[in-house]
């Protein structure tokens, strides 16, 4: 699996005359050697490839030792304030064309200009972020048991909702809920949003318990076999308002009209179009404040916006949310997310968990 990610890599490396490529991003250098050292905080951590297929990895001292590497990988050891980058820039032609992770820090990368100012630079992430968006089969086979698995738990934690507990206490379950199902951990923390805290997308979960009518936003992932995992979906805790169910089924068409229309060679911004235009149709443009997806895989947010800025087209094996939203400060929030794979004639929606309007009667 290594060996076909690090050729690929490396095909593109070439094809763009680019000489090196430095990665800095941990969860690529996870990617592409199963190495893995997520959190290297301020220290010097990279991942250097070779346009002939040369792999060495520049640890600090203290980070893990490595247990098994692909072929073609050596390991240049370091320790705090060494002249790391030396042996780096050393390594290097006079003149190399050297790719770049976009959010290697500056010190670094400045650093390494003044020991190279005669070669090229220039954004490298383009290449690694391009071969994580194109999922292989047995990637979403895994992402598709992931969704498979956060239905689960979506159907369980609604269950839970007609006793009226505190935002709170439902994330507290989630977490008991995602252990139960074999999954590890939060991909990312939990939002649980009763009525007009909904109308904050990021709405950060507190004690607050669901009035009559309050919509509630449950927006939940988690990890499994190291992939993750992200939906949402909005329900009514009693009966909801006629504004309340105009919203809903606003939001559930533009959910379902930018579904239909991913396809492979239409561009990210059209797919946000297709949702958009449903909710400024209905008069709530300005209320749908953010992209109407993201792409996912390792992370839960991986390069690729589904967004109207993202001219990019889309490709057999992206895999990405579809979620719109309209928010009204004050009264409440609806957001329902679901996420498709790209096939080769459309695409297909991991997610499973109904998305008719649901009215939870309270106990």
């Amino acid at each position: 699996m290594h060996y076909t990610r690090i050729s690929s890599l490396v095909e593109e490396l070439n094809r763009q005359k680019l000489t090196d490529l430095i990665i800095s991003n941990p969860t690529t250098i996870f990617y592409l050697t199963g190495y893995e050292n997520l959190h290297p905080g301020e220290r010097f951590y990279v991942l250097h490839i070779s346009a002939h297929g040369n792999l060495t990895l520049h640890l600090n001292r203290l980070f893990p030792e490595p247990i098994a590497l692909p072929d073609n990988t050596a390991v240049i050891y370091h320790y705090d304030g060494e002249p790391a980058l030396k042996p780096l820039a050393e390594s290097m032609a006079t003149n190399a064309a050297i790719g770049i992770d976009k959010d290697w820090p500056s010190r670094f990368l400045l650093a390494l200009m003044a020991l190279k100012p005669d070669a090229t630079f220039a954004n490298g992430s383009p290449i690694s972020d391009g071969l994580r968006g194109i999922k292989s089969a047995e990637e979403i086979e895994t992402m598709l048991e992931a969704s498979h698995r956060n239905d689960q738990v979506m159907a369980k934690i609604i269950e839970k909702i007609p006793s009226g507990l505190p935002e709170s206490t439902l994330v507290g379950e989630l977490a008991t809920l995602y252990r139960q199902h074999d999954c590890d951990g939060f991909s990312f923390d939990p939002i649980i949003a009763y009525g007009a805290n909904g109308a904050d997308p990021h709405h950060i979960t507190n004690d607050d318990t669901p009035k009559i009518g309050d919509s509630v936003i449950i927006d939940i992932g988690s990890f499994y076999d190291g992939y993750a995992s992200d939906m949402t979906r909005t329900v009514f805790y009693g009966e909801p308002s006629d504004e309340a169910r105009t919203v809903y089924q606003t939001v559930l068409k533009a959910n379902l009209n930018a579904i239909a229309q991913v396809k492979p060679g239409v561009t990210f911004a059209s797919i946000d179009k297709a949702a958009r235009d449903v909710i400024e149709a209905a008069g709530y443009g300005q209320y749908f404040t953010h992209r109407t997806g993201h792409s996912i895989g390792i992370e839960v947010h991986e390069p690729g916006d589904v967004g109207p800025f993202n001219q990019d087209t889309v490709k057999v094996g992206n895999v990405f949310s579809i979620e719109p939203g309209i928010y009204l400060p004050g009264k409440l929030g609806v957001r329902i997310e679901d996420l498709v794979v790209v096939t080769e004639d459309g695409c297909r929606v991991l997610n499973e968990a109904p998305k008719d309007l649901q009215i939870i009667q309270p106990k």
